[in-house]
C-alpha cells in the first residue's frame, strides 16, 4: 500500500463488522429491475401475448437446482435407484425457510430419467442444515464423475448433436465443461468398447478456464478427450493420417456454444440485472459470427453443428445464424428439430427483429423461455453442412503451363478472404501441416509449440512422450499382468522426456494420431488417463508399476492375470479398512491369492442376478496384495460412492451447537467407524511387510469419512502446473452450472 493511501485510510473511521466478519448490514441487495431490458424485449415481441408478467416473475426467482446422472457408467441405474429410493424420499415433507420442498422430478425431455430438477436454489441447497446430507451426496458423487450439477437448458445442445461413438467432435468454447462431459458420455455409450473410434477435442481461449475444463473431463476417465487452448475464431486446421496419407481433419460434430451477453442467466447471475445494455450484444455479434464461421469451415460435409447461446437477444442468435446462412450460399441449411426432445417446451426463432433492421425467412431454430419450464433462457440452432463453404471451394487443377499466370489471381483471392475473416485453407496453413520439425516427432515426443510460432499464455505444459517399441519399460509390465496381445502399447505415453518415468497414461489411437501430426501448432493442456504408477519398491515385487484406479476400467479387458474375484462382503471390508488381514476376507479370496506373488492386483465384483436387492453392477478396484493382507487403492469419494450403492450410511453430520467436530448418523455409520479403528492397527503392523504405505488419497472411510467432502484430494497424475491452477479455481467448481 502506498504512503499516500495509508495516510488517507488513517483519517477515516473504521466500519463496524458484524458477527460473520462482513461490514454491518452486508452488501446492498441487487434490485432485479432494468427498465431498458423490459422496454427492449417488449418492443421485440419475443414473449407471447399475455405471458410477459409470468416471464418477468420467473426471471426474478432463483434458478432451481438440476442434476444429471452420468449416462455411460455401468452403474448409472444403481445411482438412479439410490436417488429415487433414498435421498429423494428423505426430502419429502421437508420445510426450509418456510418453503415446502417439492419432490424432485425427472426432466421429461431427457432420455431414461437421467436428469432431474427440484424447486431448491443452489443457495438454499448449500446453506440449509436439513439438506446437508443431500448436498454432501451431490458434491461427493460429482467429484467422482457420477453426477453433474448442470443447468437444464445447458443439457440441450449435446442432445441435438446426435453424437455416435465413431464421431470426431470439436467443442469450440468448452469451459467450464458440463457440455463436454455429456459429449464424452455419448462416445462411451457402449461400455464394452474401451476405445471408441471417435474423440472430443475441447477448446477454450482462456488458459485458466482450460484447467476447470480439465477437472471436469478427468472425472469421466476417458482416453478419447483432449483439452487445447486456442482462440476459437482462428483455431488451426489439424492433420490426421487416413489410409497412410495425411489429410485435413474435418469434424463430424461441432458444438459452438459461443460467449454471449448472458441475459438468459439472470436467475443465477443476478449482476446481469444492473449491467445489461443493448451494447453488450452489439459488441459480441462480430466475435460470435467469426467463431461460428470457423466452426462450419472445419465441419465435414453431412456433419452437424449446434450453435447456442444463453442470451435472449436476436442480435446474438438469429442475426448470427442468418448471416452465416447468407455467407454460405447454400452450403449450410438449418435442420428442423421440432420433433426432437419431445416434452421440451420451446418457441420458434423469430423471423424479424427491429433494432438491427434484420430479418430471416428461417424459423427452424428454437428458443427456451424461463417461465415455460422453470429454466433459464436459451437459444439453439442446428446447422447441417451440405457442401464446402464458398471460400473453401478449390478450382480444378490446372496444367503446369497455366499455373504461373494464375498465381497473382490466387494470391489476391486469399488476401481478400483474409480481409473478410473467411480464410481459405491455404491461408490457414493447410499446405504446411506436414512441415513439422524433425525434433517434434523424435521418439514420439509431442511438445508445446515453439514460442516463435505461437505465443504461450499461462503455464507451460510438459511434453507428451509416447513409449517407443524398443522401450524396456513395457516388457515387465506385460509379463506381470499377462496383457492380451491386442493391447495397444503404442498408445502409452508419459509426461517425462528425461529421467525416470513415474506415470504412464493411455490415449486412443485417434488421439495419438492427432498429437503426433500436430505438435507444432497445437497447444495441448491435457489428454490421456493414468493407467500405471511407479511404485517406490516395485522392482522387488516383479513389476515397477502398480495399477491406477483412474484407468482400471480401460485396462481391465486386456488383463489376464492377477485378478481376484471378491464378494459384496469383501468389497465392504476392503473399502472400510486400511489393510484388512486376509482372514477377514472370504475363503474364496484366500484360496485365489494363496499362490499369488505380492504386488498390484485387480479386485473384481460380479453381481448376482438371483439377489436383486444387492448391488447389481460390476465393480473393478485396484488393490495391493501383501504377505498377510490386501489393500484397496481407491480415492475417497469413489469409496463413498460404492459404499452408498451397497446401502452403507457414510454421512457424518456437523455439530452446530458446540462445534466439537462431527457425530455419526445411524448404526451403519458407527460400524464403519469401528472398522476404521481396527484398520489403523492393521496398517501399522503391515506397512513394512507389504512394502506399500497407504497414500493420503486412498485413506479408508473408517479413518476419514465425508468430513471434508468438498475438498480436493492430491493427485499425482496431474502436472504441477495443472495442480496449481486447480487449487486456485476448485472452490468455485460446485457452483458451476451450464
Amino acid at each position: 500500500m502506498g504512503r499516500r493511501q495509508r495516510h488517507k485510510q488513517q483519517g477515516q473511521p473504521k466500519r463496524e463488522r458484524g458477527p460473520g466478519g462482513w461490514p454491518e448490514g452486508g452488501y446492498p441487495e441487487i434490485v432485479k429491475e432494468n427498465a431498458l431490458f423490459e422496454r427492449y424485449y417488449t418492443e421485440l415481441g419475443l414473449v407471447p401475448d399475455g405471458e410477459w408478467g409470468r416471464f418477468m416473475a420467473a426471471l426474478r426467482e432463483p434458478l432451481p437446482a438440476t442434476l444429471r446422472i452420468t449416462g455411460y457408467k455401468s452403474h448409472a441405474k444403481e445411482i438412479l435407484h439410490c436417488l429415487k429410493n433414498k435421498y429423494f424420499k428423505e426430502l419429502e415433507n421437508q420445510v426450509v425457510d418456510g418453503q415446502r420442498i417439492e419432490m424432485p422430478q425427472p426432466l421429461s425431455w431427457y432420455p431414461e430419467e437421467l436428469a432431474w430438477h427440484t424447486n431448491l436454489s443452489r443457495k438454499v441447497l448449500r446453506k440449509s442444515p436439513q439438506l446437508e446430507k443431500f448436498h454432501h451426496f451431490l458434491v461427493s458423487e460429482t467429484e467422482c464423475g457420477n453426477i453433474s450439477r448442470q443447468e437444464a437448458v445447458s443439457m440441450i445442445p449435446p442432445l441435438l448433436l446426435d453424437v455416435q461413438p465413431h464421431h470426431k467432435i470439436l467443442d469450440l468454447c468448452a469451459a467450464p465443461g458440463s457440455k463436454t462431459a455429456q459429449l464424452i458420455e455419448m462416445l462411451h455409450a457402449d461400455m464394452s468398447i474401451p476405445f471408441p473410434e471417435g474423440f472430443v477435442i475441447a477448446n477454450d481461449v482462456d488458459n485458466k478456464r482450460c484447467y476447470l475444463l480439465v477437472h471436469q473431463a478427468k472425472r469421466l476417465n476417458s482416453p478419447c478427450i483432449m483439452v487445447v487452448n486456442h482462440d476459437a475464431s482462428s483455431i488451426p486446421n489439424l492433420q490426421v493420417t487416413i489410409n497412410g496419407k495425411k489429410e485435413i481433419l474435418f469434424y463430424d460434430r461441432i458444438l459452438c456454444d459461443v460467449p454471449c451477453s448472458g441475459d438468459g442467466t439472470m436467475r443465477k447471475n443476478i449482476d446481469v440485472w444492473k449491467k445489461w445494455t443493448t451494447q453488450n450484444s452489439l459488441q459480441l455479434h462480430g466475435l460470435q459470427l467469426r467463431i461460428a464461421t470457423r466452426g462450419v469451415e472445419q465441419l465435414a460435409e453431412g456433419g452437424r453443428m449446434v450453435y447456442s447461446t444463453c442470451s435472449l437477444n436476436p442480435v446474438e442468435n438469429e442475426a448470427v445464424v442468418a448471416s452465416l446462412l447468407e455467407k454460405s450460399e447454400g452450403a449450410l441449411e438449418l435442420a428442423d428439430v421440432s420433433l426432437e426432445l419431445p416434452g421440451l417446451k420451446r418457441m420458434p426463432g423469430v423471423t424479424q427483429w427491429k433494432h438491427t433492421q434484420g430479418s430471416s425467412s428461417e424459423f427452424e431454430d428454437l428458443r427456451i423461455l424461463p417461465h415455460h419450464q422453470n429454466t433459464g433462457g436459451f437459444f439453439v440452432a442446428v446447422l447441417i453442412k451440405k457442401s464446402p463453404m464458398p471460400w473453401n471451394r478449390r478450382p480444378p487443377k490446372l496444367p503446369l503451363s497455366q499455373k504461373t499466370e494464375h498465381v497473382a489471381q490466387s494470391s489476391e483471392a486469399v488476401s481478400l478472404g483474409t480481409a473478410e475473416g473467411d480464410v481459405a485453407p491455404e491461408a490457414r496453413g493447410e499446405d504446411s501441416l506436414g512441415k513439422e520439425g524433425p525434433e517434434s516427432k523424435k521418439h514420439g515426443v509431442c511438445g508445446p509449440p515453439p514460442t516463435k510460432k505461437m505465443k504461450l499464455f499461462g503455464f507451460k505444459e510438459d511434453p507428451f512422450v509416447f513409449l517407443s517399441e524398443e522401450d524396456p519399460l513395457f516388457s515387465p509390465i506385460q509379463a506381470f499382468y499377462a496383457l492380451d496381445p491386442s493391447f495397444p502399447r503404442m498408445n502409452l505415453l508419459t509426461r517425462t522426456q528425461e529421467g525416470k518415468k513415474k506415470q504412464l497414461y493411455m490415449v486412443s489411437k485417434e488421439i495419438r494420431d492427432v498429437l503426433l501430426n500436430n505438435s507444432e501448432k497445437l497447444k495441448v493442456i491435457n489428454t490421456g488417463i493414468k493407467v500405471w504408477c511407479r511404485n517406490s519398491d516395485g522392482e522387488q515385487f516383479g513389476c515397477a508399476f502398480r495399477l491406477a484406479q483412474e484407468g482400471i476400467y480401460t485396462l481391465y479387458p486386456f488383463i489376464n492375470a492377477r485378478i481376484v474375484i471378491i464378494s459384496l462382503g469383501d468389497v465392504k471390508v476392503l473399502l472400510t479398512e486400511e489393510n484388512p488381514f486376509l482372514s477377514k476376507l472370504g475363503n474364496e479370496v484366500q484360496s485365489q491369492v494363496k499362490e499369488m506373488a505380492m504386488g498390484s492386483i485387480v479386485l473384481k465384483y460380479e453381481p448376482d442376478p438371483k439377489q436383486p436387492e444387492t448391488l447389481q453392477c460390476s465393480v473393478v478396484l485396484c488393490g495391493w496384495l501383501g504377505k498377510t493382507s490386501i489393500r484397496a487403492f481407491v480415492p475417497k469419494n469413489e469409496r463413498l460412492h460404492y459404499l452408498r450403492m451397497m446401502g452403507v450410511e457414510v454421512f457424518r453430520a456437523k455439530r452446530k451447537e458446540d462445534g466439537e467436530g462431527k457425530t455419526g448418523v445411524g448404526t451403519a455409520e458407527q460400524e464403519v467407524e469401528d472398522l476404521g479403528c481396527e484398520a489403523k492397527e492393521s496398517a501399522q503392523m503391515e506397512e513394512q511387510s507389504n512394502g506399500q504405505p497407504a497414500p493420503e488419497s486412498v485413506r479408508p472411510i473408517g479413518v476419514e469419512l465425508e468430513n471434508n467432502v468438498e475438498g480436493h484430494l492430491p493427485s499425482s497424475d496431474r502436472s504441477e502446473s495443472t495442480q496449481n491452477m486447480e487449487s486456485q479455481d476448485s472452490a468455485n467448481l460446485s457452483d458451476i452450472q451450464g
